[in-house]
């Protein structure tokens, strides 16, 4: 295996040519001033990973040739389904970052009571585009082929009563428990919580929900450092880190 991991919306197999977009050539021609039969990498989510030859047409266009699938990700052990209530900054950009690192399969971004993060229109549309790009990008990195879905936001009472999963879990600061790990479910749904924390009320109606809490220690945690915290923890115990 050799050469830049990049990702494509193209159907991918063996001896087909696909034409790179516009951000695949700027990267792999001007940036790092590769040339034509230059070895590349393509993944486009299926759960494979292609080596390829790069085609340069000129400096703003070229494709890639694929020879063939080199890598497949093994199945995975725990889907889990981030719900994070939307942070400000370049907070949220963090945390899809390295939750799509940690193996996070889905995230639902969330509006909450404390939530000081409003969204609408087109705004919200081009939030959504980059906050998958940002995934994308951590796909390319990690060396993960398997490109997590990041869904349109959804207010916090709507999604914790209409998720399904194994086991709901809740991040918050009080009636926390251990992790107990006798039983291990297929699927999990984490959610995390605002800079300000959840609303008493809100608490009351995750719980409802059949949402637990969950312990991470004597120390409040950071929404970005909780969400992180929290996978990790779920990942070794359950998941695919040992």
């Amino acid at each position: 295996m050799s050469g830049p991991r990049i990702y494509t919306s193209e159907s991918l197999a063996s001896s087909t040519t696909i034409a790179l977009d516009d951000q695949a050539v700027t990267h792999l021609v001007r940036v790092l001033r590769m040339k034509k039969g230059d070895d590349v990498r393509l993944f486009n989510g299926d759960g494979s990973e292609y080596q390829a030859q790069l085609i340069i047409e000129s400096k703003k266009s070229a494709s890639a040739s694929v020879t063939h699938a080199i890598r497949q990700d093994a199945p995975l052990k725990l889907e889990i389904h981030l719900g994070q209530v939307i942070s400000k900054g370049d907070r949220m950009d963090f945390t899809i970052q390295k939750a799509t690192e940690l193996g996070v399969t889905d995230i639902t971004p969330l509006t909450s009571e404390r939530c000081d993060v409003r969204l609408k229109g087109d705004r919200m549309e081009k939030k959504l585009e980059h906050w998958q790009k940002v995934a994308i990008s951590a796909c390319e990195q990690s060396g993960r082929n398997t490109v997590p879905v990041v869904h349109p936001p959804k207010s916090l009472s709507d999604w914790s009563s209409g998720i399904e999963a194994d086991r709901k879990l809740l991040l918050h600061p009080h009636n926390q428990k251990p992790l107990v790990s006798d039983q291990s479910p297929e699927s999990i749904a984490l959610l995390v919580g605002p800079e300000g924390g959840f609303s008493d009320i809100e608490v009351t109606q995750c719980q409802e929900a059949g949402f637990d809490g969950l312990l991470l220690g004597p120390r409040i945690l950071r929404t970005e450092t909780a969400a992180l915290t929290a996978l990790s923890v779920l990942q070794y115990v359950w998941g695919d880190f040992r």
